[in-house]
């Protein structure tokens, strides 16, 4: 008669019942140094994640022993920052590559309930108008709240009858689509939209476009490039510029909107399991939006305590709009108008 083999935990078997959680690895033991180097992230910012993140990765199990909330961050960053769950990494921490995966599902389903709290848009009249002045500071483009593009990351196939999310490169990614500011700190992340639709369409369909339409339009636009449509709240570029004024149009736009590439390569550089040098997301695109909303959580708390990566060099293959520009014109004749207004007032 055979006899049947229980799926065992591999943190029981090698450590067993003794005690309620799994402190293999304490912070105060490490060098700042190794943990930048190893987890992406100084201890100043990892104890913040701790306590920001404690009481949700503390909730009860039915496992007989929890991973604490310190180590199933450090996991989660470990992943995150390196894009593998390589032996060693899981080692460090005393924990398996099964564990490992279970604490990165944790991290990154608790920073998916806090985006809101890290990424929107200000409201207050003084905040907004920071904004735009911060704006017109790069380049004097005037009435800017953020600047907006999209951004494919790489996922695995979902299934061989999906091609919603095959690209144009012929590759499955996910669309996101995201808006910053001037400092590159994340106004709003989309991570969801498949790789096959184009970015004006993800922005058709976008929550983005209903916010702005309902609530945010007040004496102000996002800067979009030439695969969007021009819309009253969204300006893009000329497509064949005449006159001086708006030849200054399209630099002054150019030279704004090439933030929101530069926040692309500073996420790309920060975070590895995004920029395609380790293979695509394993993960199904539900939990590849949530991983890659995430690591834009994070992003904007790094930026938070000063942690400013523009600096960084260039990393991977983390892919730009898949888009080959076909110059849209717009056949809002208010948008035109509003365009046209701005380049009589500000650029002539």
């Amino acid at each position: 008669m055979a006899v049947p083999i229980a799926v065992l935990d591999c943190d029981l078997l090698l450590y067993g019942r003794g005690h309620r959680t799994l402190d293999r690895f304490k912070l105060e033991d490490v060098t700042d140094e190794y943990l930048v180097s190893t987890y992406g992230f100084p201890r100043q910012f990892i104890c913040y994640l701790v306590d920001l993140l404690g009481a949700t990765l503390s909730r009860p199990t039915q496992r007989s022993r929890a991973i604490s909330p310190e180590t199933q961050i450090l996991a989660a960053l470990g992943f995150y920052t390196s894009g593998s769950f390589q032996t060693r990494m899981g080692d460090a921490i005393g924990i398996s590559q099964a564990s490992m995966s279970r604490c990165v599902a944790n991290v990154t389903e608790a920073l998916v309930e806090r985006a809101s709290q890290f990424i929107h848009f200000p409201k207050d009249e003084a905040t907004v108008q920071t904004l735009k002045d911060d704006f017109y500071g790069l380049a004097g483009m005037p009435g800017v709240l953020g600047v907006v593009d999209c951004t494919h990351v790489a996922i695995k196939a979902p299934n061989a009858e999906d091609l919603s999310y095959v690209n144009r490169k012929g590759l499955h990614s996910l669309n996101c689509l995201m808006v910053c500011d001037s400092r590159g700190v994340l106004l709003s992340a989309e991570t969801h939209w498949p790789g096959s639709l184009p970015d004006c369409s993800v922005l058709e369909q976008a929550a983005l476009t209903s916010q702005f339409e309902t609530e945010l339009h007040k004496d102000g636009w996002l800067l979009g490039d030439s695969s969007f449509l021009l819309r009253t709240w969204l300006m893009t570029p000329l497509h064949i510029p005449e006159t001086p004024a708006e030849y200054r149009y399209n630099m002054a736009h150019s030279a704004t909107h090439n933030v929101i590439e530069r926040t692309f390569r500073t996420i790309r550089s920060r975070f590895r399991c995004l920029d395609g040098s380790k293979g695509t997301l394993q993960y199904s695109p539900e939990k590849s939006s949530h991983i890659i909303l995430a690591c834009c959580v994070l992003h904007n708390i790094s930026l938070q305590h000063g942690l400013d990566v523009w600096s960084a060099p260039a990393a991977g293959h983390m892919e730009q709009s898949e888009e080959e520009y076909e110059q849209m014109e717009s056949v809002d004749s208010e948008a035109c108008r509003v365009r046209q207004e701005l380049l009589l007032t500000h650029f002539s």
